[in-house]
Formats: structure tokens, sequence, C-alpha cells
């Protein structure tokens, strides 16, 4: 190991602090694309917005999602910087072939392989970046990494309406444009091919040593590659009842059957209601696998179980903070489709205005968040999870006047101040979740964690917006005026984002303490 990395919050933990920020502005380059393009992906394919919608949600957001676990896992093994790399890699090549499809079929397939890619990246992110700065800084880290899901987020928005209103001017006339492309086609392949050069500037990282920045070195696991194909038939179905079996016995798959009849019973009431097969066959398997693989991690491994699910801290903030996001995705994703819609304008500007906005206000609003929530909880055990309260308080008036005004340029300050108010608790939440476990449970933990993310705020937020869309214009609204009102009902996560945040705020102080009893116990140097 090389003896640069044991310097914790040095010059070169800086360096790959910006490496790993360039990581995740890639990620959300490529997974926020999409939004500027909808109009036109649902011309050229004939498709409505719930498909939008489960084309940038749900597609994404299952495999993503199902795949953070035993990829989180892994990066609790293995070289984590290799497993970004090669993530990178593959996640970027997926975006470019999504320049290929010639059907709904086809691009939710290549968008299932971008989020298997992206599902490397953050809960290795979030363990190297532990390890490479100190406890009392974390949030402010974590912030400044997560402070890439708008910046990817508002280049990508800018970078798709400016290529295709570039490749239309140029190829007015579709079929003499190169190989047939679309405008939409073209900026999959221009965002995602330059991902394969920064996917080998990552592989010459260095990797921290496990645990260093808590004093809490861990020993290296001797089986990286059992542990992880372990972890990966515990949540793949149908070897999750192999593996159940295998580990439990006959009482552990029973179990496992009765969750797996439930989720069928409720994805089917759910379908009934509100009719979208696929969407809720695809949640309804990734919630089947994340229950499977909470079952085996309970056998398997009772401490890592005990200190995430047992910890009712953990349980309600990882579910109030998704609550946020279910906001933050819909009305991003929805934001430049709306302002299409409702204000008239075109593509290049609704790209520019509201990318520029959603980079410059994410950016701030996140560090922000960050360093704000490092100094709260300096004062107090809930410091951090004070940001979160602020952020929703402060984000309600500018999303309500986002979505009512009829001024255009009052709605694009709106949507900037919107961008810098609702992330602030992106840090907090991340250094949250790594503050409640053990450093060999970090990436597990933050996997988990991202998994609520993904599920609550991506599968849902997105698509949930669409689906009351088409309900809306079925009774016979504008396309606008309906889009409107849908993203106006999304608000209302908001409310249960401060109940679960409240409830989380009565248990953590106790959950943190019995986390640093328990780092007593295992390595006695590290105790205060």
């Amino acid at each position: 190991m090389n003896s640069g990395t044991d310097q914790v919050g040095g010059r070169y933990s800086r360096y790959v602090l910006a490496v790993l920020l360039v990581v995740y502005i890639f990620n959300f380059i490529d997974r926020q694309i999409i939004s500027i393009l909808a109009e036109e992906i649902k011309a050229d394919l004939g498709i409505s917005d719930a498909d939008i919608g489960f084309l940038y949600g749900t597609a994404f957001a299952v495999f993503y999602a199902v795949f953070g676990i035993p990829l989180g896992k892994l990066a609790d093994v293995w070289t984590r910087k290799s497993l970004i790399s090669i993530g990178l890699g593959f996640w970027s090549l997926m975006t470019a072939l999504s320049g290929t499809a010639r059907s709904f079929a086809m691009l939710a397939t290549y968008r299932f392989g971008v989020g298997v890619g992206e599902a490397s990246a953050s809960p290795a992110a979030f363990s190297m970046l532990s390890d490479y700065f100190s406890p009392r800084v974390r949030a402010t880290v974590l912030a400044i990494y997560s402070s890439g899901v708008y910046i990817g987020a508002g280049i990508g928005l800018f970078l798709g309406g400016m290529i295709v209103d570039a490749w239309k001017e140029a190829f007015p006339d579709p079929a003499l444009a190169p190989f047939g492309l679309q405008g939409w086609q073209a900026a999959f392949m221009a965002v995602g091919l330059p991902g394969l050069l920064v996917a080998v500037w990552v592989w010459t990282l260095r990797e921290p040593v496990r645990g260093l920045s808590e004093g809490l070195v861990a020993e290296p696991e001797p089986h990286p590659a059992r542990e992880t194909l372990r972890s990966l038939i515990s949540v793949l179905p149908p070897f999750t009842l192999y593996n159940l079996a295998q580990l439990g016995g006959a009482r552990a798959l029973v179990l496992n059957l009765i969750a797996a009849l439930a989720i069928a019973v409720l994805a089917y009431g759910v379908n009934m209601l509100m009719p979208s097969t696929i969407q809720w066959t695809a949640l309804g398997v990734g919630v089947y696998a994340a229950v499977s693989w909470m079952q085996a991690l309970q056998i398997r491994d009772p401490d890592t179980f005990s200190m995430m699910f047992r910890s009712r801290a953990f349980v309600s903030m990882t579910t109030g903070f998704s609550c946020i996001a279910f906001v933050t995705y819909g009305v991003g994703f929805w934001g430049p489709p709306f302002m299409l819609r409702v204000h008239g304008v075109d593509l290049a500007e609704a790209g520019t205005l509201l990318g520029l906005g959603a980079a410059i206000g994410g950016l701030l609003g996140v560090t922000m968040g960050g360093i704000l929530a490092d100094r709260l909880r300096q004062k107090s055990a809930n410091g951090r999870l004070w940001v979160g309260v602020f952020a929703i308080a402060l984000s309600i008036p500018s999303g309500l006047l986002f979505l009512l005004t009829g001024n255009a340029w009052i709605a694009y300050l709106c949507s900037f101040l919107f961008s810098t108010t609702a992330p602030m608790w992106l840090g907090a939440a991340a250094s949250t979740v790594n503050d409640l476990v053990m450093p060999r449970m970090r990436a597990t933990a933050s996997a988990y964690y991202i998994l609520m993310l993904t599920f609550i705020g991506l599968a849902l937020g997105p698509f949930m917006i669409g689906q009351i869309s088409d309900v809306y214009m079925a009774t016979g609204l504008s396309d606008g005026a309906a889009l409107r009102n849908a993203m106006l009902w999304s608000l209302i996560m908001f409310a249960a984002s401060l109940a679960l945040l409240t409830l989380a705020m009565r248990y953590l102080p106790g959950d943190e303490a019995r986390r640093v009893e328990l780092a007593k116990v295992e390595s006695p140097a590290a105790a205060p």
C-alpha cells in the first residue's frame, strides 16, 4: 500500500475528491440527459408521459438499486477505485449505445445497463472518501461529492438541448443525417463516449487504507469474489430461493415465499389502481430482491443487519430523505417538459437556463448544506438531520411559485432557488448513514441508502408524476395543465419526509452511542 494514502485530509485526498466528483458529474449527465430529450423521444418513439417516466426512473432505478447491493458488498471487500473505474466504463458504453435505440424496448434495455454500471460508483466513493477524510468534515466532503448530482444534471440539460438544436440545424431532413440518427440519439452518443476516457483516469487513483480516518483499520477480506457472489445470489431471483434454503433452511424459504406473495399481491393491487404492468412488475421484482437480500444479511452477517435495521434512526432517516428525493427527482426530471409545455420556450433556452440554474444552484446548496450540517453536528447529535428539515422548509415556496407563475423568467428564477435549497440535505444524509455503522459496513449501508433513494425517489417520483399527468390529460386538460397539477401533487411527499426525520431525531443520539460502544469493543485503541 502506497504511503501516500496514509495522510488523512491531505493534498492527495483532495485530488481524489476532485476526481470522484468528476465521476459523479458524468454519472448524472448520463442519467439526467433524458429529461431534456423527453419530448423528442416521446415524439419519435410514440410513447406516453408514464412511459418516459419509466425510462428515466424505473428502468434505470430497479437495476441500479438491486445491483447496488452486491456491488456495495464488493466495495467493502475489494479495491474500490478499480470498481468505480470498471463501472464508469460500462455505464458510459451503455449511454452511448442508447443512441442506437430504435424502439422503447431497446432504449429500456440500455437504460437497464446504465443502471447496473452506475450502481458501482457511490457506495464505493462514499467508503473511499470516508477513509480519506476525518469524520469531523465528513458531511462537507460528501456534500462536495454529492454536488455532482446537480452539476451533472445541469450539464446534461444544457448539452442535451444544445446538441439536439445543433443537430436539427445541421440536418433538417433526418433522412440525410449520418446513419439516420435523430438529435436525441446523437446526444446520447456525445455524452457517453467521453466517460470511457475518465474511466482510465480513475484507474490511476490510489486505494486508501480501510478505516484509517478513525483508527478502525479493517483486515482485508481474503475472498472478495466469494463474498460478492454470495451477495449477488442473495438479490438475484430465482437464486435467492436457493441461497436462503442453504442459509436458513425450510423456515427461511417459507418466509421468503410469503414475502414474495405479499409483494405480488400489492403490485397487482397498485396496478389495478394505476395501470402500468411493466412499471409495477419491475418495481415488485426489485422490492422482492431487496427483501431477499435483507433476509440473507440477517442470517449471514447479523452484526451488520442489526446496526442497520435495528437502528430506528437509520430506518427512519433513510426513508425520510428518500421522500425528499421523490420530490426532487420528480420536479427535476419534469422541469424541462413543463417549461416547454406551459411557457412555450424552446429546447435550447430551457436546457441552458434550467441546466445552468441546476448546476450552479445545486453546487451552492449541497456544499452549503454540508458545511452547515458539520457545524450543527458539533452542537447537537441531530444537527445533520435538521438540515433536511431546513431544506424542505426553504424549498416549498420556490417549488410552488415555479409551478404556479405565468411568467417564464420568474419560473427560471424559482427553479434556480429550488435547485439551491432542495438538495441541501445530501451531504447530511450520506454522512449520517456512514456515522451509524462500522467502517467495514459503510459501502453496504450506503448501498441500502441509495436503494431507498432509488426506489422511492427515482422509480416512483418521475413515473407517478407522469402517470398522474396522463390521467389528467385523459379528462381533457392540456398537456401543460395536466403536468402542472401532477407536479403539485408530488409536493405532498414533503410532509412524509418531515414526519420521518422528526422520528429519526428521537432515536439518533442513542443509536450513535451504541455504535461508539461497539467500536470500543472491536478496536479499544480507537476509543475516545
